[in-house]
């Protein structure tokens, strides 16, 4: 997440309110939240222009719905920003903005409805972990396929694809549980892919479909779980079950 001023005017107004701060000793970035943080300071929050980032590309303008959610976007500046930092934006892509809104600066409105800021440690300790995995055997499993499933190219949360994996990424334990269980019988991730589920009709649902591959033997095991992408707010149709390839 990266604030950004609309116009010089802004830049002054906020360099002015940190003139009054205690910033002494602090870094851009520290002084940046201490500033917004002050509720004296709330309006300056409300001007600017608060660009959503994906793998360091600018992709959304971001506009929270409720005015009162302007808060959980100043969380969302760290003090000091990691590589691990993740923030999940969920709401309604937009029309383009306009260039005077963000200096120039041309991108699609993002509405938001919620927004949850986290790292990636914060995450795998957040999942209920299985008791026949030690905490560092399935942390790194967990932590091996949440890399692979926000890598996948150019995951803007822009297609039903890219929903789907977002959804099941921060909302369904059970794949890093089996992650972690492939791991220990020499299974190794092959792929992950989506495909138009033969549910789809009225709604909008894809199977997701994990491989495995033994490392040894090329033999290949696969899972699935249906996702229903319809509307803002994707949910779980189908658990994780095996897979067989339709001929």
């Amino acid at each position: 997440m990266v604030p950004r001023f609309p116009s010089l005017s802004v830049e002054k107004e906020f360099a002015q309110a940190t003139g009054r701060a205690d910033a002494n000793g602090l870094t851009d970035r520290e002084a940046l939240r201490t500033v917004l943080t002050d509720r004296a300071n709330r309006y300056l929050a409300r001007q600017l222009a608060w660009v959503f980032t994906v793998e360091g590309q600018e992709t959304y303008l971001l506009v929270p719905r409720d005015p009162a959610d302007f808060e959980l976007l100043i969380e969302s500046v760290r003090p000091t920003p990691r590589a691990t930092d993740i923030d999940v934006i969920i709401g309604v892509r937009g029309p383009l903005a306009p260039p005077e809104y963000a200096n120039g600066l041309v991108l699609p409105f993002g509405l938001v409805d919620q927004i949850f800021s986290f790292d990636v440690d914060a995450l795998i300790s957040s999942l209920p972990r299985p008791e026949d995995r030690s905490p560092e055997q399935f942390g790194s499993a967990a932590e091996d396929l949440f890399a692979r499933l926000v890598q996948i190219a150019d995951n803007a949360g822009a297609t039903d694809e890219h929903r789907a994996l977002n959804f099941l990424a921060v909302r369904y334990p059970r794949i890093y549980h089996q992650m972690a269980e492939a791991f220990t019988r020499n299974f190794a991730l092959a792929s992950v892919r989506v495909r138009p589920s033969r549910l789809s009709g009225v709604r909008r649902i894809s199977d997701v479909v994990f491989t495995w591959r033994h490392r040894e033997t090329d033999v290949e095991e696969s899972f699935f779980v249906r996702v229903d992408h319809t509307e803002e707010f994707p949910f779980l149709v189908t658990g994780l079950s095996p897979y067989l390839e339709r001929l």
